[in-house]
């Protein structure tokens, strides 16, 4: 980044945040502090109105605003591809936003740039599996969990667990602090704290069956981020699996999220998956039918062979 793309940018910065440290300018532009310091001098003496307090940071004066700022093709290409995806991945309210944001990013651009940025466009394309998710209940619920973060209320699901309990039973109906929404390989997921569990859970919408507001409000917690969130990993069993060489890029291109690793050998694609419970993968390595060999462990060789039988007794 040159000198003057870095003024620009240490303006936008101040103007998005209230108050910044040198040091963290200086990170954030991978260069010296000392080199933010004569950046700082030659804004101030440009007329740009910084502040600076010892020991907190930097700050413009109040009512200062960089004016608009022109946009290159590839920012113009990558802002309305954004709204692409916003418009075919968020609910309905969102979709009419990202449609009037592209209206208002095409009006301001100039001919010759909204020329350009409409061929490299062209050339572009999306294709989400939205049909799907459009028609279920997935967008609805998508919109009224987004309500409730920002209305900090309590919302009660009933959910469709993936496996039974030692009772039999399928669903269960929960009372939920929404915390945020993220978006897992297509997959919209509710990070919540569970009343029942007293911890932090996680729901994906489209085993969601039914969803209500409820006028009960909870308390955010302080200290938690979302974008900072780690989850507690709890796969503690390891299986190994040998896929024949024939079938080995499916297996790669399935970026099957339970993998640790994997790697070719002469009798075959070795897989190294995680998870919590055997039965969470079953139905996935069943698919392979006999092509792929289960190494280890031993209880998952069992199930495989148990369904076998049931498999051939249906035939």
């Amino acid at each position: 980044m040159n000198k003057t793309d870095r003024l620009l940018a240490i303006v936008l910065e101040l103007q998005r945040k209230e108050v910044i440290r040198a040091e963290n300018l200086a990170a954030l532009f991978e260069t010296s502090v000392r080199t933010i310091y004569r950046d700082i001098q030659a804004l101030s003496e440009a007329g740009v109105p910084i502040i600076g307090a010892a020991g907190r940071g930097y700050s413009l004066m109040e009512g200062y605003f960089l004016p608009p700022i022109g946009f290159t093709v590839p920012e113009a290409v990558s802002l309305l591809i954004g709204t692409d995806f916003i418009e075919q991945q968020f609910d309905d309210d969102y979709r009419a936003r990202a449609q009037a944001a592209r209206g208002k990013i095409e009006a301001i651009l100039p001919k010759n740039i909204l020329k350009e940025t409409s061929r490299v466009r062209k050339a572009m394309r999306l294709l989400i599996s939205d049909k799907q998710v459009r028609e279920s209940k997935e967008k609805k619920y998508l919109e009224k969990i987004r309500g409730a973060i920002l209305n900090v209320q309590k919302i009660s699901i009933r959910y469709a667990k993936k496996l039974e309990d030692s009772e039999g039973n399928r669903h269960s109906v929960r009372t939920v602090a929404p915390y945020g929404l993220v978006l897992i390989q297509g997959s919209w997921m509710l990070v919540a704290r569970c009343d029942l569990r007293q911890e932090i859970r996680h729901f994906r919408l489209s085993r969601m069956t039914e969803l209500i507001s409820l006028e009960e409000r909870f308390e955010p917690p302080t200290h938690f981020n979302l974008s900072e969130y780690t989850p507690p990993d709890n796969r503690h069993l390891l299986v190994h699996l040998q896929f024949n060489h024939d079938i080995a890029d499916k297996v790669k291109e399935s970026n099957y999220h339970y993998i640790e690793s994997m790697e070719k050998h002469e009798d075959g694609l070795h897989v190294i998956l995680r998870v919590h419970q055997l039965d969470e993968l079953l139905q996935w390595v069943l698919g392979w039918g006999a092509s792929v060999v289960v190494l280890e462990p031993e209880s998952l060789q069992n199930r495989i062979r148990e369904e076998a039988k049931k498999m051939l007794e249906r035939y």
